[in-house]
């Protein structure tokens, strides 16, 4: 399995283009190739939400708003008929994400049930009692194209909030992104992690080896920042993540000194232990609190995010037990 993931993660395309993975991202991949105005592709009406067509299209899309690609003209990132596609296939998007929640408003509820929940994923847990290195490999690789850019879409809903809100988010992405220390960023921690594990650490080098589970739970996050009408679920969102981060953390430090993993590992999620234990408190008190007290039309925008974020957290997860427990890899060859 380590061959394997070696062989894969050496042809991955790292900030190029990512290889197609159905008919829409072949045409949206080969649009941004050309000129930006050219005409844009139409979304297929049966495309699978949840697909890797559909996601890799929208992982593409909304990558024109972070780092882009080699060689794709910048100005793609803004284009009305792309921007229009998105739009549908985002919908598409949500109205499935929805239709999977129980939804409600009560936030004290979901908060709590999050502070309830078992101390760590099945992930980590088996991690941590029987799984093998190379699956921890596996998890890094799939993990990758959410931590190298984990506290960024956060950031986009900064402008969005007022008061105490905004003032207690702003502190903790501070801390997100090193507190003022290039080197101590939670981004730069995890591609320290990558090549601690022998892995490379390169921005979405993996991207065409990482199956739609992880794409999908990605692509939440940044339509939840691009979009100010989705701000309360992208602080709910965040709010699951800083209340949850804790103690899994703490069962992958474990799991990591089970492997006698190189401290670079360790040290990433050491960090998270310490760092998101205050992280929840601020959320819960200094940042929900505030919103809603400002705007409680939001509650139920806030569960939808906890909500939408426990399902594709569990998706992934659940994907890769399936696979691993069947002896298998969890990631894509490049042609899959």
């Amino acid at each position: 399995m380590v061959e394997t993931l070696a062989a894969l993660g050496t042809a991955s395309r790292g900030v190029g283009l990512p290889v197609p993975r159905g008919l829409l991202s072949a045409d949206v991949i080969t649009l941004l190739s050309a000129e930006p105005g050219s005409p844009v592709p139409q979304a297929p009406p049966d495309l699978d939400p949840f697909g890797e067509d559909l996601q890799l299209t929208l992982h593409t899309c909304y990558e024109l708003h972070y780092q882009g690609f080699r060689d794709v003209d910048p100005e793609w990132e803004w284009d009305s008929g792309l921007l229009r596609l998105r739009r549908k296939l985002e919908r598409r998007f949500e109205d499935a994400l929805r239709s999977e929640v129980p939804g409600g408003h009560d936030v004290t509820a979901e908060l709590d049930r999050l502070l309830t929940a078992p101390a760590a994923g099945g992930i980590a847990r088996r991690l941590r009692d029987e799984g093998s290195w190379w699956q921890a490999q596996e998890y890094f690789v799939q993990r990758s194209i959410y931590h190298l850019k984990e506290a960024d879409p956060v950031a986009w809903v900064l402008p969005r909030l007022r008061g105490q809100a905004k003032a207690a988010l702003a502190a903790i992405e501070f801390d997100e992104f090193g507190g003022g220390h290039g080197d101590r960023i939670h981004a730069r921690l995890y591609a320290d992690l990558l090549r601690g594990a022998g892995l490379a650490d390169d921005y979405l080098h993996y991207l065409d080896i990482v199956p739609a589970p992880m794409l999908t739970l990605v692509d939440m996050m940044s339509m939840f920042g691009l979009h100010r009408s989705l701000r309360g679920a992208l602080v709910g969102h965040f709010a699951a993540v800083e209340i949850t981060s804790s103690p899994a953390s703490q069962v992958m430090v474990d799991a990591l000194r089970r492997f006698s993993a190189h401290p670079d590992c360790v040290r990433f999620y050491a960090e998270h232990v310490t760092a998101d234990a205050v992280h929840e408190q601020v959320v819960r008190r200094d940042v929900l609190a505030d919103l809603l007290a400002g705007e409680p039309e939001l509650a139920e925008s806030v569960v939808f995010g906890i909500q939408a974020t426990d399902l594709l957290e569990d998706r992934c997860a659940d994907a890769m037990l399936r696979c691993w427990q069947a002896g298998d890899s969890s990631l894509r060859t490049e042609a899959g």
